[in-house]
């Protein structure tokens, strides 16, 4: 056991109504209001840091103006969405624009005033990381009865005098309890779960970082979220469900490991190619114009309408490759690694066999959505099954291109590789 001078702190970003909103297509209607507080919340353990935004995804543009106002070395901080669905716009030239520049300057300064905050606040503490039964909240969308991580990681820390000054959770599933009806700002459940973890252990700060789930969710597939009719299972009232079921099982977690030694940070840029589609882009143009000029479904004609801007955009460029970031922070043996984008399960339970031999209850948390947001990141075992998240969602984050095969393990090697120097 070491102490380490570890510190937290929380900022508010909730914006105004107005402002587009982040995660479905078939929402065209600006927020009206708030359901609950959009944060940044920062954990700071020794000269490293990890920030977390209640946003859809993180600009890489963002990512490097935080870091260069930051007084840490960049490798020692990672920058984390929670990706809920419920949150404004923040990608710029990704899901058709309405990025609101003011809104994002905040978000810049949010990042920014949490993690010097966290550093301000740093007292000695003792950081411990526990592993808790699956909650069973997450479901393979994909493939009925497929894979998930079933990992639900609790760091906590605890100060000299006992009290807990953070619990940090992680789990693997995409924050989309909440559907496209819905037109007020939310965490989704992830901030239920801050929630009911704050209730539960007075003064202390919760922290949620979303782990690989781009193939995971509540049970619905993708294709279920081009509606604006409210669906059953999909209201406040079962994120609230879902996120008891997750902080019950933190609760409960048993220490597994901790941290030992000095806190360290470590990271590397990949470079990602991508690859054309199996048709010609003018062809598919062509098909959705046509289909365009009769579509009577408002949501279909949305969708359309992003398809072939993008097919008059990205997808008649070049196959640029694209620079992502990858980045673990080593607490003394206790590891979160990052990694950008939508990110699947089987990607994430590699990273952790790679780093701690096996693919659960070790040292390592496998977190996705940091530092970037590229798109959908599928292993190769998934490509062939084709699908939203293989062979179209590259159209909405602007790419010219699916990700080449590999991608995914590319991005595997790097965190174990960057783990392993870090540790």
């Amino acid at each position: 056991m070491r102490l380490l001078p570890c510190g937290v702190a929380t900022v508010e970003v909730t914006p105004p109504p107005g402002l587009r909103m982040a995660g479905f297509a078939a929402r065209t209607e600006p927020a009206t209001g708030a359901h609950d507080a959009l944060t940044v919340r920062a954990l700071a353990v020794g000269d490293t840091a990890v920030a977390v935004a209640d946003v859809i995804g993180l600009d890489e543009a963002l990512c490097a103006r935080v870091r260069a106002r930051l007084s840490l070395p960049g490798a020692a901080t990672i920058l984390a969405a929670t990706h809920t669905h419920g949150g404004p716009m923040t990608l710029p030239g990704r899901f058709g624009g309405g990025v609101d520049a003011a809104w994002l300057g905040r978000l810049e300064d949010g990042f920014v005033e949490a993690i010097h905050g966290a550093l301000a606040a740093r007292r000695p503490a003792t950081l411990t990381l526990a592993h808790a039964a699956d909650p069973g909240v997450a479901k393979n969308r994909r493939h009925p009865g497929g894979l998930t991580d079933p990992s639900l990681p609790v760091v906590r820390v605890t100060g000299t005098d006992g009290t807990t000054l953070a619990v940090l959770v992680a789990y693997a599933c995409h924050p989309v309890v909440l559907g496209a009806d819905n037109r007020l700002w939310t965490a989704d459940y992830p901030g239920f779960v801050r929630r009911r973890i704050e209730a539960a252990v007075p003064g202390a700060t919760a922290l949620f970082l979303t782990g690989c789930c781009g193939d995971a969710n509540t049970g619905h597939t993708a294709a279920a979220s081009l509606t604006r009719a409210a669906a059953e299972g999909r209201t406040y009232a079962a994120a609230d469900a879902y996120a008891d079921r997750i902080a019950d099982a933190a609760h409960t977690a048993r220490p597994a490991a901790t941290a030992t030694g000095p806190a360290r940070g470590g990271s590397a840029t990949v470079r990602l190619d991508f690859v054309r589609e199996a048709r010609p882009v003018g062809d598919l143009a062509a098909d959705w114009r046509a289909e365009r000029a009769t579509a009577t479904d408002p949501v279909r004609a949305v969708v359309l309408d992003h398809w072939i801007a993008w097919a008059e955009g990205p997808g008649a460029g070049p196959l640029t490759p694209h620079d992502a970031r990858v980045g673990v922070l080593d607490w003394g043996g206790v590891r979160i690694a990052a990694l950008p984008g939508e990110i699947f399960a089987e990607t994430g339970l590699s990273v952790r066999t790679g780093l701690d031999g096996r693919p659960t209850g070790g040292g390592t948390i496998a977190v996705a959505y940091a530092d970037g947001c590229p798109g959908y990141v599928p292993p190769l075992s998934e490509i062939p099954h084709g699908g939203y998240e293989v062979a179209e969602a590259h159209r909405y984050f602007a790419t010219p291109g699916p990700f080449a095969p590999g991608t995914a393990e590319r991005l595997a090697e790097a965190a174990v590789r960057v783990g392993r120097e870090a540790g």
